[in-house]
């Protein structure tokens, strides 16, 4: 049972124990948060009783919102019949079984075969381990580098984070050797003079250049997302994922799909890599397979791979003391029965997406505005003070911090990145909610604009 406190002395209980990810330990020591008590629908409340709609989705996880009782009820119905076991020693477990079937019913054709985690981060690990065994057991050992992007973010632990290309977390920790990093495929930072359609082959290009300096005989993969989620959701060119599938394909080069973020209808799609038209040999997949109620993570092995790692033989010497968790995968299993079920990820993207799209993009008007960028159910708003020469708001994105600090205590839940407002909401939102969701962030817009007087 939960201890009877109020929030004052939660909130210094919270400042004197508690250390959150992302977060700067002093400032949050000295200043402290919110406690967050309960959520329904789109909407999350504090324990002072302020009502936020969620604009994120939690953390781009709460596809379906707060109040999917049949997620609740499997996870309980579970927990009483087998809460615990693991999958090692030749063990399995029912949920484990049946939610390997299902999702190899809705990830594209090529895979057959899952490898279960906690979260994506630890997705990331596995993927390591698994194109470092097959090359091994193909006799290429020294196929061992991959190529990721700059401002990529593919999780938090130190393969994790070395996969990915974010600048803060590669000062505070020594990454892995074998990870090379291409630049990311933003034009509205990084296009210069170019077209979209010319950066966005200049771009691919890169990874052609990478992999002839690096040797192809030494390259393993390349890694992205399809949409940088957490980089500030990162639409790349038309042009660019059909050069990068071009080179993978021509250089012996795996490609590992991140969809972490973009999976489970975030794109319009079940998934990005259909979004994009690509077949990925390795998919991350996290958050969204369980509406975020429960950690589960996971690899989708595309049969290339998996038939040689299952022909190889030998001891695959790596695993999870909570892989294929039985109460995680019956919330995964039920998650997608009701993605299937309510035909959702169809209805959103022709319905909910291009709605909230066409809204968000009226904010292009807007006069600290530069760039509004999008796909189904995530965008970006770039903050400028001066739209031709794309001027930024103010010095080291405190204008963006300001503006989601504004729209958070007007009650809603957006998130900052660089100079980019971030917005996700759960794809069952209506069109009353978006059209609310907008207005509130245009008139966060209107207070930040006015605070740096432009």
């Amino acid at each position: 049972m939960y201890m009877t406190v109020d929030t004052p002395t939660l909130r210094q209980l919270d400042q004197a124990h508690h250390l959150h990810p992302f977060t700067d330990f002093q400032d949050y020591s000295a200043h402290g948060g919110r406690i967050m008590s309960r959520a329904e629908h789109i909407y999350i409340y504090d324990s002072d009783g302020h009502r936020m709609l969620d604009g994120m989705s939690g953390l781009w996880c709460c596809n379906l919102g707060y109040s999917q009782t049949t997620i609740v009820e499997a996870i309980h119905a579970q927990l009483q019949q087998l809460p615990y076991y693991n999958n090692f020693f030749q063990c399995s477990n029912q949920p484990a079984v049946e939610l390997a079937r299902t999702l190899v019913e809705v990830t594209p054709a090529q895979f057959n075969h899952v490898f279960f985690t906690n979260s994506g981060s630890e997705a990331n690990d596995t993927n390591l381990r698994l194109v470092h065994r097959y090359y091994q057991l193909l006799d290429k050992p020294e196929k061992k580098l991959i190529i990721s992007r700059q401002n990529a973010y593919h999780g938090s632990t130190i393969a994790a984070a070395s996969l990915g290309g974010m600048g803060p977390m590669h000062k505070q920790t020594n990454g892995l050797d074998y990870v090379h990093h291409i630049n990311q495929p933003h034009w509205f930072e990084e296009g210069g003079e170019d077209s979209p359609e010319a950066f966005g082959l200049r771009v691919a290009r890169e990874l052609e250049t990478k992999i002839d300096q690096l040797g192809e005989e030494n390259v393993a993969a390349f890694i992205a997302e399809p949409v940088q989620g957490a980089g500030g959701v990162i639409i790349p060119p038309d042009s660019y994922w059909p050069e990068v599938k071009r080179i993978c394909e021509q250089r012996d080069i795996l490609l590992i799909m991140d969809e972490v973020i973009c999976g489970f209808g975030r794109t319009g799609n079940w998934f990005g890599c259909e979004t994009y038209d690509l077949e990925p040999d390795l998919m991350t997949f996290a958050k969204a397979v369980t509406n975020g109620y429960i950690p589960l993570g996971g690899v989708m092995v595309g049969d290339k791979l998996a038939d040689v790692l299952l022909s190889g033989g030998g001891e695959f010497a790596h695993g999870l003391t909570y892989s294929g968790h039985p109460a995680a995968c019956a919330a995964g299993l039920a998650t997608l029965q009701v993605l299937r079920d309510s035909d959702l990820i169809r209805t959103s993207s022709t319905d909910i997406a291009p709605h909230f799209q066409a809204r968000l993009r009226e904010l292009i008007e807007h006069r600290i505005v530069g760039e509004v960028r999008g796909r189904g159910m995530f965008a970006a708003v770039e903050l400028v003070r001066d739209k031709g020469s794309k001027e930024r708001l103010a010095p080291e994105a405190t204008g963006a911090v300001f503006c989601r600090n504004t729209a958070n205590a007007a009650g809603l839940m957006v998130r900052q990145t660089g100079d980019a407002m971030i917005i996700a909401p759960p794809l069952v939102c209506n069109r009353e909610e978006i059209d609310s969701l907008v207005d509130m962030l245009s008139e966060a817009l209107d207070k930040t604009a006015e605070h740096y007087g432009v």
